[in-house]
């Protein structure tokens, strides 16, 4: 009898049952859950239209730095890489003309080669080029220093967790799952893996090797000419740890990416094993779920759409 479920070695999620569970959570399953997450009370679920994707991050963005004047307090950001919403947020600041000395940005990751080298800020595809170039290079004359913008460096990488705790934790960290269930660059593999669930949680920032899926995912991005170009994509990445992301004081985790816009997206099966699967190494973004401070997980209607076949549409 032919089967109808594959296990595949290199896939990382093995918990079939849990795979099952979570595709038949429907939309309507995750809306009537009114805001709340099943298990985790910190939690804030949110589904929101498909248009106001971005309004949310850049509005907490804004309004967290516009704080950090207003209220003359240090506002310390794990930034991932949206870069056109970093235009867009640079503009409302120098149009609001808001002071910026209390304001430490940390890269949330970065690109590495084989041999562990960190790309530099002049590498296009990079995520530092990017917050550099469409952030920090558009903030000028706003009274931020540049020894606070932190990005994954041979300096810097091996000190990112300790200079975190440093500063008392992150106040906010924005992210987002890929493929394979990551957070930030934090991949399935065997750099990470630990014999429990809590020596995993206590590690801090290093350079690690990326899963298959998450070179996939990124050799459709722009910064790699969206045409599924594999050797352009680094097999490395530098990144903060899990305990960066379990010690934060607030998160917000975006689910909303799509293929140019489309219904097609890799993140469907891939958020709802992370929100609602059972938390574990193989899905590292599900450790959100284990977090005791506050989370805010946004869905957009597309990545909530019920998971279901459909003969007449091909990629």
């Amino acid at each position: 009898m032919f089967k109808e479920t594959f296990s595949h070695d290199w896939y990382p999620f093995k918990n079939q049952s849990e795979i099952d569970r979570v595709r038949k959570i429907t939309k309507e399953d995750i809306v009537a859950m009114n805001g709340k997450h099943p298990s985790n009370p910190n939690i804030q679920l949110d589904v929101i239209r498909n248009d106001e994707f971005e309004m949310i991050m850049l509005t907490d963005m804004v309004k967290r730095i516009v704080d950090s004047d207003r209220l003359d307090q240090k506002c310390v950001m794990i930034m991932c890489n949206p870069c056109p919403t970093y235009r867009k947020v640079a503009y409302m600041l120098q149009q609001m003309k808001v002071n910026m000395r209390n304001v430490k940005f940390y890269m949330m990751d970065e690109w590495a080669d084989e041999d562990g080298n960190i790309a530099p800020l002049t590498y296009k595809a990079g995520f530092g080029y990017a917050f550099n170039e469409y952030m920090i290079k558009n903030i000028q004359g706003l009274g931020f220093k540049e020894e606070n913008f932190i990005y994954h460096s041979a300096k810097n990488t091996p000190d990112f967790s300790k200079m975190l705790e440093a500063d008392g934790e992150a106040d906010i960290v924005y992210s987002g799952p890929g493929w394979p269930g990551h957070l930030a660059f934090i991949d399935p593999v065997e750099d990470w893996y630990k014999p429990t669930m809590e020596e995993y949680l206590e590690q801090g920032a290093k350079v690690a090797s990326l899963h298959p899926l998450t070179i996939a995912q990124n050799s459709l991005h722009g910064g790699f000419g969206c045409s599924g170009d594999i050797s352009k994509v680094p097999p490395k990445g530098a990144m903060m740890g899990p305990r960066d992301a379990m010690k934060a004081k607030n998160v917000l985790d975006m689910h909303g990416i799509t293929t140019a816009g489309s219904h097609v997206t890799w993140q469907r099966l891939t958020s709802r094993l992370c929100i609602f699967g059972e938390p574990s190494q193989e899905v590292p973004a599900s450790i959100l779920q284990l977090r005791t401070n506050p989370t805010h997980i946004i869905m957009s209607e597309n990545l909530a759409s019920t998971i279901e076949p459909d003969d007449f549409f091909q990629y």
